[in-house]
């Protein structure tokens, strides 16, 4: 079964040199891996919330989108899409807005962060915050659980809206599924040894910031930018340290190993650091010059940049609209005259089973253990992550007979290398706790054949 992996690109600014090392070029290189099924969108809805420039956003969508090709992107391998070509996800959206708690939203950072600079400012708490802003994380989700990607490569500050996906989904999947998984849990993938490239003044290179040195420019205005790089004073002749050079770090972004020991060696040994930044320019413009010749030529022709995007919208829709179809299915929205019978002929309640079912609390990520009466059987301790919760049942379920259950007067716990995983409620008699523990049993086992 191959991996899906789904990877967003807000289209609010123009790719700079940091972009395409932080981001672009990873995510092209885990495209050609085997067994991977890779997403790549322009995150254009998204960027209605940032931005409210219309030329603006334009240009952001051709210029994104001439980047990914021109470093690139194999498009017979990813699906690449933009987000407002795919009328399905604005609908799912609204779907997972009527099961999101509010809760849960009023937690998310970007609010949070949004709401504590109005107090600070005396101002009314959501002054100026739109329902953009707020149901951000929806919409993310919707992104995500569409496709039913499994892996979302994402900054740390981006785990939360992730994590948020996953409670969302959950809850959906608990609402309708009927005993079935209809979304799959996606997992934040932080990328700690993609390199975060720093700007001119030695932040992290961002638009934000007026520090970010250009992709596809000319190669006299990439000189300029480079020229503009801080540095200490030391004078050439006198030894430099290279790993508190911000110019070394751009360097070793871009270079192999035996580069990157002449430069250290260099700067050690006294290089001046205008030769250093001419260093630089030339390893820059000569990787950057066919990318940059395909980028332009991309620019001057929107129309084939257009016939892409559109190709790529209808492969992602070939996934995306018999998803949403099942979906709508699954919350009672289904045709008159496929259901008529059902209608007329009454409801039948559907037999309850025990079941195993997943949550995430304040303490972490945990799972509880039902009867067929939706009585609790086990609670699970708080795990860290979901992946952690995930294995414990896993466990539970292939092990049945093997488990190691102890009982403490009439109370059941279940161990796991010496640790206490789950623990039943106390009950009040003997036979009350053998009766759970054959429950408990028959739950696991249930579980394990679906």
């Amino acid at each position: 079964m191959s991996t899906r992996i789904l990877t967003g690109i807000t289209t609010t600014g123009t790719p700079h040199l940091g972009n395409y090392a932080g981001a672009i070029r990873p995510a092209i290189a885990a495209s050609h891996a085997d067994n991977v099924e890779s997403f790549y969108f322009l995150a254009d809805y998204h960027a209605l919330i940032k931005c409210d420039d219309p030329a603006r956003i334009q240009r952001s969508r051709l210029e994104i989108a001439a980047t990914w090709l021109a470093g690139g992107l194999d498009t017979e391998r990813a699906t690449f899409y933009r987000q407002s070509d795919i009328p399905e996800i604005p609908e799912l959206t609204w779907m997972l807005t009527c099961v999101a708690a509010k809760g849960l939203l009023n937690r998310a950072h970007a609010y949070k962060a949004s709401v504590e600079q109005n107090e600070a400012a005396g101002l009314d708490a959501d002054a100026g915050i739109t329902m953009g802003l707020f149901s951000y994380p929806v919409l993310m989700a919707a992104d995500i659980l569409i496709f039913n990607a499994h892996k979302v490569p994402v900054g740390r500050d981006q785990i939360q809206h992730v994590e948020m996906a996953r409670d969302i989904g959950q809850r959906f999947n608990h609402l309708f599924g009927q005993g079935r998984e209809l979304f799959t849990l996606p997992e934040a993938v932080i990328e700690d040894d993609v390199a975060t490239l720093p700007g001119l003044d030695g932040r992290k290179m961002s638009k934000s910031y007026d520090n970010t040195i250009p992709l596809f420019s000319s190669s006299k205005e990439l000189k300029s930018a480079i020229s503009r790089i801080v540095t200490d004073s030391k004078l050439p002749g006198e030894a430099k340290d290279p790993d508190s050079s911000h110019l070394y770090t751009l360097y070793q972004a871009f270079s192999n190993r035996t580069e990157q020991a002449a430069m250290r060696a260099d700067l050690e040994a006294g290089l001046a650091w205008g030769d250093a930044k001419q260093r630089l320019f030339t390893l820059l413009d000569e990787q950057l010059a066919e990318p940059r010749e395909r980028y332009h030529a991309l620019m001057a022709k929107p129309s084939e940049l257009e016939d892409i995007l559109q190709a790529g919208a209808v492969k992602a829709r070939k996934v995306a609209e018999p998803f949403l179809q099942q979906l709508r299915e699954s919350m009672g929205l289904r045709s008159f005259a496929v259901q008529g019978a059902d209608l007329t002929a009454g409801k039948k309640k559907a037999k309850k089973t025990s079941r195993v079912v997943s949550f995430r609390d304040d303490e972490g990520f945990r799972f509880r253990i039902l009867n067929s009466k939706g009585e609790d059987l086990l609670l699970s301790k708080a795990f860290a992550d979901g992946r952690a919760a995930g294995m414990a049942t896993k466990h539970l379920q292939t092990a049945q007979d093997a488990l190691d259950v102890r009982q403490v007067e009439q109370q059941l716990s279940i161990w796991l290398d010496d640790d206490c995983i789950a623990q039943s409620p106390k009950y009040a008699t003997d036979a009350a706790c053998d009766a759970a523990l054959a429950e408990l049993r028959s739950a696991l086992n249930s579980d394990a054949a679906d």
